[in-house]
């Protein structure tokens, strides 16, 4: 193992081994043996790689007082700084946690900072020298170093002299080859400028510039770099989704027009998604991969450059096989430690996916330096740039040290100076930017959708329904509603897109998308792999690009493989950026138990508790279909202007159900409302919705979902015993709708919490919990599912909630 004292040491003692050049080059020329990189550019990359590695060592420096929170080194993958230069500062670049010298590169280039590939001009003629002075203007006193010259000036062949060298002649006559020494690096250049970036980020400083504090990640909007939470490869099916959504931007698809605007990505921007050897083998990485080779092999264009840094932990010769061998990418691969190969398959292999639009791989070979394991230390990169400076003629090894050194000293400073800089301080400024809630202008967006559809839009959406608007077909059922409000909000919202597994062609597998791929086409209504996470990762780019995404997953089941695609990158992303990136979406899930145990466990999941633990998500489950409609429109409208990431959970039993009380009451179907009432009857997020039954003075029975249906049915039942109860639809999992259920429960002083998902972290906990906190002081009871997958068949009437369950449960609260 190499310690970072013992890496540093060894670094700087190989430096001052390197020695003088033969014959010393001027920074602008090409390198000597052909190379693709200029001088200049070779040691803006060694620039780059220096200052990543004393970031490293500055992190553990800080760590070592107990100021530094994060330790995560790039020390060994240096060389991908040559992959940033081979790109452009507007390539979206979603880069893994051992980035360091990418993203200080980047900075530089967005600053202008990294020289420029084309040829240099021609310098202007110089004057004849003044005795004592120099040709050379840029060297200065006391940073020149000296080589005699016997011949006479005027006979010195100019072919002998150093490139870029000038002769100083005094005042008798000797003459005396004067070549400039590097410059210092200035004390507030791009690259001291990125550190400070970086050390703030490790001192969690609220000046941080990408999460302000929350987090340390590589992350600036203005850089082009979106922030990511994982090394273990989670941040792959957002790349692909973001590749997939800039190309049908490229094809003319119009962004959403909600109050950010879409990325200012380029044209012909190629994604750059960076991970190493570890996220190779791991699953959400393979799907991403998958995804990528499925689409491309069925014609869809995803300009996606990967990058793997490959430190051979994984068994010899695995990971080139793996990423060799997948279909639909192609290969490109380079020595990680030696930056002219790298820049040069690097500028091969982005140029290629620029051009041809289509995914590659760039696997780079690297080492693990420091604490990440015991690599060799004689591959440091940053030793191998060096020496190439130093053998191409553009450096001594000295001045290479005394610019590490010099650099060093500068990262010092900024950490002492980053200490004093504040600390996110208040529970306030922590979640503020984590999921804003602008009630009034969502409502504001529902009203217009409402005016558009009613006039300038009233012809393209008669159009759309074929003449015959949803509002007069008569009442709807569930998956009628939700399937007429997609179709309404796709009309209002150019940039909507419904994808799923089978939800163009077969309308999903509930049909609740028929006919919307008639309606608008493949390219916004369209198929996709049977695989969550991928399905997620494609919501979360198109998102991103400033689209607005509704994904549907099968099955709740199918969700819990996918869902930190929900947590760690959707949920996160305002979180992580101070707001500058989001990935607003609506992800549509039928889910929640059947009674007759259809499908068995695979199709009857009742477990929510995963989603409404995530910080910020929205969590909405309409239970009626005069609800499902203005809920989803909210959704749509709340992922325009907030961002927001919302989970729209359909309950499977409830889709084609017409009867509440008996058969051909058609009491659970509903008019679907008209543009004009939209505004009047919209349902902000948080809010729920009560029926009364009787005198509804009795009993408060607080439910959701299937839960609705039971309890208004239980309800009835009490009602002939003259017991009069409220029923609360909490329509809103996340955020609880906490003032209607303190007003509802206090009405009564009697609760009844009915919760179809299990006792052991269902949602009654949460309805408990926010009574307790309130200070209510009457009865409750809870009926509830039982800790329990849900069976096949008939037996899933033995663990879920039923009506006779519920009219029982408040008969004993009603004894007490």
């Amino acid at each position: 193992m190499t310690t970072p004292h013992d890496l540093d040491d060894r670094l700087r003692a190989e430096l001052a081994a390197l020695g003088a050049p033969d014959q010393r080059r001027d920074l602008g020329e090409p390198l000597p043996d052909g190379g693709p990189l200029t001088g200049a550019q070779a040691l803006a990359l060694f620039d780059a790689q220096v200052t990543s590695r004393l970031l490293d060592l500055a992190g553990r420096w800080l760590s070592g007082f107990g100021e530094g929170y994060f330790t995560v080194e790039s020390a060994g993958r240096e060389g991908d700084a040559a992959v940033a230069a081979a790109l452009r500062p507007t390539d979206p670049a979603l880069l893994h946690a051992r980035s360091g010298a990418f993203y200080c590169l980047r900075a530089a280039q967005a600053a202008g900072a990294f020289p420029a590939t084309s040829p240099q001009p021609e310098p202007e003629p110089e004057p004849e020298p003044e005795p004592g002075r120099s040709w050379s203007e840029s060297a200065p006193p006391g940073a020149v170093s000296h080589q005699d010259v016997d011949a006479d000036p005027g006979e010195t062949e100019a072919a002998s002299l150093p490139v870029g060298a000038g002769i100083v002649v005094d005042a008798d006559g000797d003459a005396t080859v004067v070549v400039p020494d590097l410059p210092q690096p200035a004390p507030d250049d791009a690259f001291a400028a990125a550190a400070r970036d970086v050390l703030r980020g490790i001192v969690a400083s609220a000046e941080e510039p990408a999460a302000g504090g929350r987090a340390k990640v590589f992350g600036r909007a203005d850089l082009a770099v979106v922030p990511t939470t994982s090394t273990a490869g989670s941040h792959l099916p957002r790349a692909v989704g973001l590749g997939l959504a800039l190309e049908r931007l490229r094809r003319g698809a119009r962004p959403t027009d909600g109050e950010a605007d879409a990325a200012p990505w380029p044209a012909d921007a190629v994604v750059v998604c960076s991970f190493d050897d570890a996220a190779a083998d791991h699953a959400t990485a393979t799907a991403a991969l998958n995804t990528t080779g499925w689409y491309d092999h069925t014609g869809l264009r995803i300009p996606v450059l990967f990058l793997c840094a490959d430190s051979g932990a994984s068994a010899e010769g695995w990971v080139a096989a793996t990423l060799r061998s997948r279909p639909g990418i192609r290969y490109f691969a380079a020595d990680g430690t030696d930056v002219a190969a790298t820049y040069r398959v690097a500028a091969e292999a982005a140029d290629w996916v620029r051009r041809q639009r289509r995914p590659a791989m760039l696997h780079l070979s690297t080492v693990r330096l420091m604490e990440q394991g015991g690599g060799d230390a004689a591959r440091d990169p940053l030793l191998a740039t060096a020496r190439l400076l130093v053998t191409s003629g553009y450096a001594e090894g000295e001045e290479l040290l005394a610019r590490y050194d010099e650099r060093g000293w500068q990262l010092r400073r900024a950490a002492e100076e980053v200490l004093d800089e504040p600390k996110l301080a208040s529970p306030v400024e922590i979640v503020r930017e984590l999921a804003p809630r602008r009630p009034v202008r969502v409502s504001r967006a529902v009203a217009e959708a409402a005016a558009h559809a009613a006039g300038p839009g009233a012809g393209a959406r008669a159009e759309a329904f074929g003449g015959k608007p949803p509002e007069l077909t008569g009442p709807l059922t569930l998956a009628q509603s939700i399937n007429a409000a997609l179709a309404d909000g796709m009309l209002d919202h150019p940039g909507t897109a419904v994808f799923g597994h089978e939800v163009a062609a077969r309308g999903g597998v509930y049909g609740v998308t028929e006919g919307l791929r008639e309606r608008f086409g493949a390219a916004r209504v369209f198929d996709t792999l049977p695989d969550e996470t991928s399905i997620l990762g494609l919501g979360l780019g198109a998102g991103l690009a400033g689209l607005l995404p509704v994904p549907e997953i099968r099955h709740l089941t199918l969700l819990h493989g996918a869902e930190d695609q929900l947590r760690g990158e959707a949920a996160t992303m305002r979180f992580l950026s101070r707001g500058a990136f989001r990935n607003p979406m609506v992800v549509r899930v039928p889910g929640l138990a059947s009674p007759d145990g259809l499908g068995g466990h695979d199709r009857n999941d009742d477990s929510l508790g995963a989603l409404r633990d995530v910080p910020g998500l929205v969590v909405a489950v309409p239970a009626r279909p005069d609800d499902a409609a203005p809920m989803l429109r909210t959704c749509l409208a709340a992922a325009r202007v907030d961002g927001s990431v919302c989970v729209f959970v359909e309950p499977i039993a409830l889709y084609h159900v017409r009867d509440l009380y008996t058969d051909g009451d058609d009491e659970w179907t509903a008019e679907y409302a008209e543009p004009g009432t939209w505004a009047d009857r919209h349902v902000p997020i948080g809010r729920a919705r009560v029926y009364g039954i009787g005198s509804a003075e009795d009993l408060t029975i607080i439910t959701f979902g299937n839960g609705v249906r039971m309890s208004l049915r239980a309800a009835a039942t009490l009602a002939g015993e003259g017991v009069g109860s409220r029923v609360v639809d909490l329509r809103w999992l996340a955020p609880l709708p906490v003032a209607d259920i303190i007003r509802e429960a206090s009405a009564t002083g009697r609760v009844l919490v009915v919760d179809e998902t299990r006792r052991t972290g269902g949602v009654g906990e949460g309805v408990l919990s926010a009574l307790v906190d309130t200070g209510y002081v009457g009865a409750a009871r809870r009926v509830a599912a039982l800790d329990s997958f849900v069976p096949l068949g008939p037996a899933a009437r033995q663990v879920l909630v039923s009506a006779e369950a519920i009219t029982q449960g408040a008969r004993t609260l009603l004894a007490r």
